[in-house]
């Protein structure tokens, strides 16, 4: 039987992230999912063409000082999720996750669904930068469109080292 949708999904986050293999990134669960909601409604975005999600974005908001404090590799993202306060302002929108299955890549999905939820936080947050921890070149290629859609300063945790880059 052909895995559903949100199978495949899961199947694809396991093999992009390796999060079981990395206690330091954030290993989303129901717990965390809730968390997420309590921060904001619009943390967790999915499309749906009416057989599952074929793509989701994970956006947690948190505070400059955080966001400094993760692209310079000083925490990890686990980290960046306990330190971030449950309520607000927040300044930062970290882009922590955005997958799509592969025959609905290059349709804009995720800049819609990234540009969909910030616009949602900001309208109760002061957000002034977008933060991202790129995995692959499409990742990095979609932050720095959204970045410049959103009109938000793009700052990257460069993977495996510990300096940080502002776009």
């Amino acid at each position: 039987m052909a895995l559903s949708n949100y199978e495949r999904l899961l199947q694809l986050a396991a093999e992009v992230f390796a999060v079981k293999d990395d206690p330091s990134q954030l290993d989303v669960d129901d717990a965390v999912i809730e968390r997420l909601q309590r921060m904001h409604p619009a943390t967790l975005k999915a499309h749906d063409t009416g057989n599952g999600p074929v793509a989701w974005v994970l956006l947690i908001p948190t505070t400059l000082d955080l966001m400094q404090q993760f692209v310079e590799g000083a925490i990890n993202e686990r980290q960046l999720f306990d330190l971030t306060p449950d309520q607000g302002p927040y300044q930062a929108v970290y882009l922590c996750s955005a997958l799509v299955l592969y025959e609905y890549r290059r349709q804009g999905i995720t800049r819609s669904l990234a540009l969909q939820a910030i616009a949602h936080i900001r309208q109760s947050n002061p957000v002034e930068a977008l933060f991202v921890w790129p995995f692959s070149s499409a990742g990095n290629a979609a932050s720095v469109a959204i970045a410049a859609e959103a009109g938000l300063t793009l700052y990257k945790r460069i993977h495996g080292h510990n300096a940080a880059q502002a776009e």
